[in-house]
């Protein structure tokens, strides 16, 4: 999973990712992993393959990762040239969805970039720079295409369809919100990779006396969730300076800490669970001596797909999936014992993949 940071300057964006990625480099045995400085892999935590690794003395235990790209603070203007972040954008085309990280708290030893703090003003500053990217890349299509529309009738559609999906950015929409007329449009407005038509996570950035409640007593946070609401987003709420804070810390100083503010998650749990749930994910389980690993699928995945996940052959010469939950077998200490119970199960082609599937795939190639 690939997730893209946004935001304006000096709302805590780029202390949070930096908060984030060493929080989750830290948190499970996955190196942290510095692309560029703009790019941090971090670690799902998941206690479910630690426990696995427990049972089978494991080599190694590899977890499912996030992928943060940070582009620099957007400003008014951005796409057109105005500031850093237009030169970034680019880095967030290809990302699963956009986490975009609103202020959220006073304080006037931080200026904002427009003088006050309201977030719905912010949102929108963001989005219509996205638009304007997201319009500049349709209009370079249609001057592709434009030429070979007078002889092509497929291209011809194409194009009618650019102008229509122009107009509805100009009007000031997403493109998640565009109305295809069929399946071939749709897998055509796809293929552009607009920054529009990515789901949305909103990252409400509180000061640390608001994280107790999640925000509930914030009127800047009420804001943030009701526009979310409206178009189907996620919405967290964190504090990049207590996130700063944890990331310095080991596990066990980290939980008395959260602890100590009345909280059950750091805000990179938060963020990852909102992520799962806004881009309908899960993971099942692979299980053995040598490794225990986490693999990320949508809900709804069949057992011959989430076998391609592992490797192609896995899934080309599938012939069957021995599957067990990975409670029963924790409670059984061994995949024979919970052979015997009865609980193992084989799966063919039309098996649904669980959250917490351990799952041995047997293929032939």
């Amino acid at each position: 999973m690939k997730l893209g940071i946004v935001g304006l300057p000096n709302v805590g964006k780029s202390t949070l990712f930096n908060s984030l990625t060493k929080a989750g480099a830290e948190s499970a045995n996955y190196p942290f992993c510095t692309i560029d400085p703009n790019i941090g892999v971090v670690a799902v935590p998941d206690e479910r393959i630690r426990l696995l690794g427990e049972l089978y003395h494991t080599k190694k235990v590899t977890p499912a990762v996030i992928e943060f790209v940070d582009i620099a603070g957007l400003v008014k203007g951005a796409s057109k040239g105005e500031g850093l972040g237009n030169q970034f954008l680019a880095n967030i085309r290809e990302v699963d969805a956009i986490v975009h990280v609103v202020r959220c708290f006073e304080d006037p030893n931080v200026v904002h970039v427009d003088g006050s703090i309201d977030p719905l003003r912010d949102i929108e500053t963001i989005n219509l720079e996205l638009i304007f990217a997201d319009i500049e890349v349709l209009e370079r299509r249609i001057a592709k295409q434009g030429r070979a529309a007078n002889n092509d009738k497929k291209i011809a559609k194409e194009v009618e369809m650019l102008k229509r999906l122009i107009k509805h950015l100009e009007d000031g929409k997403g493109a998640a919100s565009f109305e295809t007329a069929d399946e071939d449009e749709e897998a055509l407005v796809s293929s552009y990779n607009l920054l529009t038509a990515k789901p949305v996570i909103y990252a409400a950035n509180v000061a640390e006396d608001d994280l107790a409640d999640d925000g509930a007593s914030n009127s800047f946070v009420q804001m943030v969730r009701d526009y979310a609401d409206k178009e189907g987003s996620g919405v967290f709420v964190i504090c990049a300076q207590i996130e700063q804070e944890i990331a310095e810390l080991d596990d066990d100083e980290k939980a008395m800490f959260l602890e100590d503010l009345g909280l059950k998650e750091s805000g990179l749990d938060k963020l990852i669970a909102a992520s799962y749930r806004l881009l309908n994910l899960m993971s099942f389980l692979t299980a053995g001596e040598d490794e225990c690993r986490a693999w990320t699928i949508r809900i709804g995945t069949k057992a011959p797909q989430a076998a391609g996940k592992i490797h192609t052959d896995f899934e080309r010469g599938f012939i069957k999936a021995e599957v067990v939950n990975y409670k029963d077998l924790l409670d059984c200490g061994s995949l024979a014992a919970a052979r015997e119970k009865g609980l193992v199960g084989m799966e063919g082609k039309d098996y649904v993949v669980q959250d917490g599937d351990v799952i041995l795939f047997r293929f032939n190639v």
